[in-house]
C-alpha cells in the first residue's frame, strides 16, 4: 500500500484536503474507473453478472456503485486524469446568443430492446436523457448514448441506465431485451430505450 499513502500525501499537496478524506478504499474505487476496466463496468449490461459503473444524478445510487456528483470523489479523479471525469456543468452562454445547434440526433427511441455491440464503453446509472449525455461528453472516443429503463426487480427503479458506445448505432443493435432471472424471482424487461448519436466524438 505504499502507493496508495505516497498518492494520499500527493493528493493533500494538490487539493488542501486531509489525509484521512482520501482513504486507501476510495482511492483504489477511483483507480477502478480506467478505460481498461470499461470505468468500473467491465461486463457490460447484456452479459450476466453486470454491474453498473457509476452513477451520476441526485438520488441514492445502488450500494458499492461510485456517484459521480460527490464532490470529493470528483475532486480525487482530477488527480487521476486517465479515470473518468465527473462531468461539469455546460458555461452559461452570453447573452442574446443564438442556441447552439443540437450536440445529438436521435436514431431510435421508445423500443423495448436495448442496444448490444462491441463498440461499449462502460454503463452507469443517471436520472435524466441529459446526464446521460454529459457522461459522454467525458469519455473519450464517446459516440452514442443508449438510456433505458432496465425494470429488474418487483419495485423497479425509476433511474436510467445509460450505456455508452464508440460508435453511431440504429435500432438494428437492439438485441438485449431483458428476459434474465433476477434474485426476487421476476424477470428483467426493457421499457422507453432511446439512443442519441453526437456529432463529434468526444476528444
Amino acid at each position: 500500500m505504499r502507493f496508495s499513502t505516497l498518492f494520499t500525501a500527493l493528493a493533500v499537496v494538490a487539493t488542501g484536503v486531509t489525509a484521512t478524506e482520501f482513504s486507501s478504499s476510495s482511492i483504489t474505487s477511483a483507480l477502478s474507473l480506467t478505460a481498461a476496466n470499461c470505468y468500473g463496468a467491465p461486463i457490460p449490461p447484456w452479459e450476466t453478472g453486470h454491474y453498473p459503473g457509476w452513477y451520476y444524478g441526485q438520488g441514492t445510487p445502488p450500494s458499492g456503485v461510485l456517484c459521480l456528483v460527490n464532490q470529493l470523489l470528483c475532486e480525487l479523479l482530477e488527480l487521476l486524469p486517465l479515470c473518468l471525469q465527473c462531468p461539469k456543468p455546460p458555461p452559461t452562454p452570453p447573452p442574446h446568443t443564438p442556441p447552439p445547434s443540437p450536440e445529438y440526433t436521435q436514431p431510435f427511441y421508445n423500443q423495448t430492446c436495448a442496444t448490444q455491440d462491441n463498440n461499449y464503453l462502460t454503463y452507469g446509472l443517471v436520472d435524466t436523457v441529459a446526464d446521460c449525455q454529459a457522461m459522454c461528453d467525458t469519455v473519450a472516443t464517446c459516440t452514442f448514448v443508449n438510456t433505458y429503463h432496465d425494470v429488474n426487480g418487483k419495485d423497479g427503479s425509476t433511474q436510467l441506465t445509460c450505456a455508452l458506445f464508440s460508435k453511431c448505432l440504429t435500432a438494428a443493435s437492439n438485441d438485449n431485451c431483458g428476459e434474465q432471472s433476477q434474485p426476487d424471482g421476476s424477470v428483467d424487461y426493457i421499457t422507453n430505450s432511446d439512443g442519441y448519436c453526437k456529432k463529434t466524438p468526444t476528444a
